[in-house]
């Protein structure tokens, strides 16, 4: 998956076999993705716990069961459900700082539990930016993405912003790099490669000639057809959005019903709230009548716990003008 917010940068990408969507350009759209790669992750984690293996590599190299093994354990769904290997996926952000402007909240949350949780089940993230400050490289960013890069920097506060280190503002340009690797404190100088426009234009030819795209469908048509972003610019909406977050912040509870009685809204308009809240990842997916996992962090609490009093009228929606 690529994000490019600037358009331009990984353009020349598009259309090979590689990618699970086309080069996703819109900021307003980011979250849907890195909300696909949540799902994907704990798909895969669920995976690994109905084959008894803690990681991608062991689900890989495992004995293959049999397919008419699998049919008759478990029944069909199982058999279509446990892949024989699962590939790796590779996020890769352009522009970091142009998501952080539009919707850091989101972004930052979604970052932070796919860079905790993900790198077992094989999917990993590149971020990139060329405005290395604190208000984009924040402390939860830095704390979960220990291996990191620094080209020439302006000033010395940029390279330790980056790296926590001086010595990236002394560096020469054209590739000239420092980079810190997992685990380490030891900075390595190393040299960048340099790989021209029609390089790459040659290459990705190349590859589409010899391959067709493959898009997920389902995260396609999400992305395509999104508009619950732009559909909350306005400051009164907006407003609302943070009353919830708040409201999901003390009771500990994610329900559409809840909403309608603290912020005394309609039920269309609820609902409306929770899709972009799910939308931005801050919650998770309907769970029938239970009320929907918490993706962000309350307050130090843990993130996915509902209150213990259930709401048996969750199924009701109220009227706009109805007293609580």
């Amino acid at each position: 998956m690529l994000v490019d917010p600037k358009i331009v940068e990984l353009s020349a990408y598009n259309g090979l076999p590689h990618l699970v969507v086309p080069v996703i350009t819109d900021p307003h759209k980011v979250a849907i993705g890195l909300r696909w790669a949540i799902n994907e992750m704990e798909k895969r984690y669920k995976l690994f716990a109905k084959a008894g293996v803690r990681n991608i590599e062991g689900y890989n190299s495992r004995a293959i069961p049999r397919q008419q093994e699998l049919f008759e354990a478990d029944g069909a769904d199982a058999a279509e459900e446990m892949p024989p290997r699962l590939p790796y996926v590779v996020i890769c952000v352009d522009e970091l700082a142009d998501l952080m402007l539009v919707a850091q909240a989101d972004i930052e949350n979604c970052i932070a539990r796919l860079a905790q949780l993900s790198r077992a089940v094989g999917i990993h993230m590149i971020l990139a930016t060329q405005r290395p400050s604190v208000n984009v490289i924040t402390g939860t960013i830095k704390a979960n993405f220990p291996a990191r890069i620094a080209f020439q920097v302006a000033q010395r506060v940029d390279s330790r912003t980056i790296l926590d280190a001086n010595g990236a503002d002394k560096l020469l340009g054209r590739g000239d790099m420092l980079f810190l690797p997992a685990g380490s404190n030891r900075l390595i100088r190393a040299q960048g490669a340099m790989v021209t426009d029609p390089e790459i234009k040659r290459v990705c030819d190349f590859i589409r000639d010899n391959g067709t795209s493959n898009y997920d469908v389902t995260i396609h048509d999400k992305i395509l057809n999104h508009k619950g972003a732009k559909s909350i610019d306005t400051g009164e909406d907006d407003g609302m959005l943070e009353q919830a977050i708040q409201i999901i912040r003390e009771t500990h509870r994610a329900s559409t019903s809840s909403l309608q009685r603290r912020l005394r809204i309609g039920y269309t308009r609820a609902a409306r709230m929770m899709d972009i809240l799910e939308e931005r990842g801050i919650v998770g997916p309907p769970r029938g009548s239970d009320p929907r996992e918490i993706l962000i962090d309350l307050d130090g609490d843990n993130a996915g716990q509902s209150s213990e009093d259930e709401d048996y009228g969750a199924s009701e929606p109220l009227s706009e003008n109805e007293e609580v």
